[in-house]
């Protein structure tokens, strides 16, 4: 994957990015990360002037998640260097952990490892294996939202899909979840 260091004007103002293309991209997709960096990635044949295009029809939601991701400069959520992760890990893996362990017995769902990565796009995600993966800065979200994430991965050992039977099942635990995930995705931090 080559990636490259640019730069786009926008309303008046400069926004700094990185340009990736890949050969597995077969779409555009653009992303603005906790410390508010910028990540456009396209496919390898793309040009640039249709990948500034896109940028340009995507300024307003653009500014909206930078926007949200400056409130936390200078706080944990803003960060995620090796340091951080391994600072917070254990606590993160602690309390994942009891959620686990809690709702498991509510469902029934039986799983196989659990772990905290350090990820960029993701709050957790489920293996066919049975394997509960959660990313690290779970630990900074609000109980409710960290409930939420435990259950729908949690949930995913039942229906390993996102059609109406998986939400009914996460519906049994977490009832209000349509309000979460829309509060997620409207602070930008909307990883499913």
């Amino acid at each position: 994957m080559k990636a490259v260091l640019k730069e786009i004007a926008l309303q008046d103002k400069k926004v700094s990015y990185t340009l990736r293309k890949s050969r597995r991209a077969r779409r555009m997709r653009l992303a603005v990360h906790c410390d508010g960096s910028v990540v456009l990635t396209a496919p390898a044949g793309l040009k640039e002037n249709i990948a500034e295009q896109f940028i340009r029809e995507k300024a307003s939601w653009l500014f909206s998640k930078i926007h949200f991701f400056s409130q936390f400069r200078g706080s944990p959520i803003a960060r995620y260097g090796r340091e951080d992760y391994l600072k917070h890990k254990g606590a993160a893996a602690a309390l994942v952990t009891e959620k686990i362990e809690r709702f498991s017995k509510a469902y029934g769902f039986h799983y196989r490892r659990i772990s905290v990565k350090n990820q960029k796009t993701r709050w957790g995600s489920c293996s066919r294996k049975g394997n509960l993966n959660f990313n690290y800065k779970i630990i900074f979200l609000p109980e409710k939202v960290q409930d939420y994430v435990v259950v729908h991965e949690l949930c995913h050992r039942g229906e390993f899909n996102h059609s109406k039977k998986f939400w009914a099942l996460v519906a049994r635990t977490v009832p209000d979840h349509a309000a979460i995930r829309k509060e997620l995705k409207q602070g930008g931090m909307n990883f499913y």
